[in-house]
C-alpha cells in the first residue's frame, strides 16, 4: 500500500497526499524546474507496485526485485533511474536476535520512490526531518536518497550496540566465578553478528559511488553528506570484526575453561576414589579367611585394622588437599 506521496518545490511539501494519493496527478503536477516527487510504499502487492511503475516507467526487473524482496544491498542502474536496495535491521534483545527487512529505493532526476518491507527503520521520522530541513530538499532526490540512508545505516549503530552488552555480558559469564554454559549464546550472537556483516559490507560501494559523485542521479553538491555515511558504514565494519573476534575468543576460553573444569572434576573424582580404595583393600585383607595371618588371634587386631584405615584415609586426604585435587 502507498503509506505517503507528496510533491517538493523548492525544498517545501506543497501537496498534501496520503494512502489515497493519486500518483499519476501528482507526477503530472510536477512542471517547474526542481520540482520532485517523493512516493513510499509498505509490502506492496505486485499490482500496487506495477500502476506505480508504470507512471515512473520503471523497469521491470527492478520491480520484480521491490516485490519479492530479499534482494543484498546494491545499487543498479536501469535507463535514466536508478536502484538501491538497503536492508534494514532491529535488535531483539529478550531474543539476542537480529531483525530484517529491506527498502528498495528508486531514483529518478524528478522522482523518488520507497519501498519497504519489514519493521524496521520506518521512513515517516526520515520523511520528517527531511522536511523540516529546506538545505537537504533543495538537492531535489539526492537528498531523499541520503534522508533514507542516513536514517538506515543510524540504525546500525544501535544494533551493534545492543549486539556489544550481549557480548559483554557472555564474557562476564565466560570468565566468571560461576559455572555456565555459554557455548548456544555464543554461537546465536556470531549468527547475529554475521546477519549484520550482510547488511552492512555491501553497502560500503554504492554509498562510495554517492559520496564520489559516480552516479549522475546524485548531485555533487550532495556527495559530502554520503561522505558521512561511508565513515558510518566503516566504523559499523570495524565493530563486526571486533565483536566477531571477540565471540571467538569468548568460545576459546569457554571451551579451555571446560576443559579445566573437567580436569579438575577428574582429579576430585580419582582423589574420592583414592580415600575409598585404600580402606576397602586393608579390610578385604584382614577379611580373607586364613589360619595364618598378622594378628588373626590378636585382641587388638581389630581396632588395629579400624585405626589402620582412619590413617591412610587421613593421609591420602591430606596429600590430595596439599595438591589441590580437593
Amino acid at each position: 500500500m502507498i503509506v505517503d506521496g507528496a510533491l517538493y518545490r523548492n525544498g517545501h511539501r506543497v501537496a498534501e497526499a496520503g494512502p489515497s494519493v493519486d500518483v499519476r496527478a501528482l507526477r503530472e503536477a510536477a512542471v517547474e524546474e526542481g520540482d520532485f516527487i517523493w512516493v513510499g510504499l509498505h509490502e506492496p502487492e505486485h499490482h500496487e507496485l506495477a500502476a506505480v511503475a508504470e507512471v515512473f516507467d520503471l523497469h521491470r526487473l527492478a520491480v520484480e526485485d521491490a516485490v519479492k524482496a530479499h534482494q543484498r544491498p546494491k545499487l543498479e542502474r536501469y535507463d535514466a533511474s536508478l536502484f538501491l536496495v538497503l536492508k534494514t535491521l532491529w535488535y531483539v534483545d529478550a531474543d539476542d536476535a537480529v531483525e530484517t527487512g529491506e527498502i528498495n529505493v528508486f531514483v529518478g532526476s524528478d522522482f523518488v520512490v520507497t519501498v519497504r518491507h519489514g519493521s524496521g527503520s520506518p521512513l515517516r521520522d526520515a520523511r520528517r526531518s527531511l522536511e523540516s530541513r529546506q538545505a537537504m530538499l533543495d538537492h531535489g532526490p539526492s537528498g531523499v536518497v541520503y534522508g533514507v540512508c542516513d536514517a538506515v545505516v543510524d540504525s546500525y549503530a544501535a544494533v551493534l550496540a545492543g549486539l556489544e552488552n550481549d557480548v559483554d555480558e557472555v564474557e562476564a559469564a565466560v570468565f566468571g566465578d560461576r559455572r555456565t554454559d555459554e557455548s548456544g549464546r555464543i554461537y546465536t550472537l556470531k549468527r547475529e553478528v554475521a546477519e549484520v556483516r550482510r547488511a552492512v559490507l555491501p553497502l560500503r560501494e554504492p554509498m562510495h559511488r554517492f559520496a564520489t559523485g559516480a552516479t549522475s542521479q546524485v548531485v555533487e553538491e550532495a556527495a559530502p553528506f554520503f561522505r558521512d555515511i561511508v565513515d558510518h558504514l566503516a566504523r559499523a565494519a570495524e565493530q563486526i570484526d571486533t565483536l566477531e573476534g571477540l565471540l571467538s575468543s569468548a568460545f576459546d576460553g569457554h571451551m579451555a575453561r571446560i576443559a579445566a573444569q573437567q580436569n579438575d572434576d577428574m582429579r576430585k573424582i580419582s582423589a574420592a576414589i583414592g580415600l575409598a580404595a585404600v580402606p576397602t583393600l586393608i579390610a578385604g585383607v584382614y577379611g580373607m579367611n586364613f589360619d595364618h595371618m598378622p594378628e588373626l588371634h590378636w585382641m587388638f587386631g581389630y581396632p588395629f585394622a579400624l585405626l589402620l584405615m582412619i590413617a591412610t584415609s587421613l593421609g591420602l586426604w591430606w596429600f590430595f588437599k596439599r595438591s589441590g585435587w580437593l
